[in-house]
């Protein structure tokens, strides 16, 4: 393999590695699902990349940027439904990287938002693989400002916290403080939360938050089917039986769900 600039109009990538033998890995984030959303420098990897480890949730558009000649691998992970473990991908990553020069591990959103990104750049970085890290744009943001849904504004809200409601088993911690978060911020943005939505409810009531407060679940974000359930703490996991609203979705809570109407 030799050392090969590949120049675009906005950017470079370059085909190679510090390490004589072995490829790169890009950690590229897919965004939440718009084609038009996916960035120059992503863009510009897919279309000539030598390998793709693509998560379940990245769109059929984006996948049509691929190289037509690149290896495609999907290493999805659907709850219940994981086409390979992460170790696995891991593995996959770091064996493609000493048989390939450009591997692109293409995520959705952004690799470092709830997307496990940092375990696969720490487990590369240790097997002696050079990792670059190319931001995407996550749901967390796109989903509601796609629904009119801004996150802060002068008069709703001035903080915002993301987090997920799909923790790992054996983690550092384990459970979220829910009654830590309800009082953290105006604005509580909840990723993967539709499962354990009847558990994460009434655990921000008993935190103080009215029943009243306004929720916003926020199905398929940013692609051409993403569509929204309006409701309150006190009634929205009732809504989501009644409207059989499932998954992939994220929750917005707060007064700023109200700006909607304006």
């Amino acid at each position: 393999m030799t050392n090969k600039d590949i120049n675009f109009d906005t950017n470079s990538i370059t085909q190679g590695s510090s390490h004589a033998s072995f490829g790169k890995v890009y950690l590229v984030g897919a965004g939440p699902g718009d084609a038009g959303l996916m960035t120059l420098k992503g863009k510009a990897l897919l279309e000539n990349c030598n390998v793709v480890l693509y998560d379940a949730l990245v769109s059929d558009e984006i996948l049509a940027m691929i190289n037509p000649i690149a290896e495609k691998i999907h290493a999805g992970k659907r709850r219940g439904n994981h086409s390979l473990l992460q170790e696995e991908t891991t593995q996959l990553l770091i064996e493609k990287a000493k048989e390939q020069a450009i591997v692109v591990r293409l995520k959705g959103g952004d690799p470092f938002i709830f997307g496990r990104g940092g375990e696969e750049l720490a487990d590369l970085r240790a097997a002696g693989i050079d990792v670059e890290v190319v931001p995407g744009i996550t749901s967390g943001i796109a989903a509601p400002a796609y629904a009119g849904i801004p996150l802060t504004h002068r008069d709703f809200s001035s903080s915002v916290i993301f987090v997920t409601g799909h923790e790992s088993a054996g983690k550092y911690r384990p459970q979220i403080d829910w009654a830590a978060i309800a009082k953290a911020a105006e604005t509580i943005v909840v990723y993967m939360g539709l499962h354990n939505l009847s558990e994460i409810v009434p655990r921000m009531i008993a935190a103080g938050l009215s029943e009243a407060t306004p929720v916003a679940l926020i199905r398929q974000g940013t692609r051409s089917d993403q569509s929204e359930l309006i409701g309150c703490l006190g009634n929205i996991v009732e809504l989501v039986r009644e409207k059989n609203f499932t998954p992939p979705a994220i929750a917005v809570i707060g007064n700023i769900v109200n700006f909607r109407q304006v």
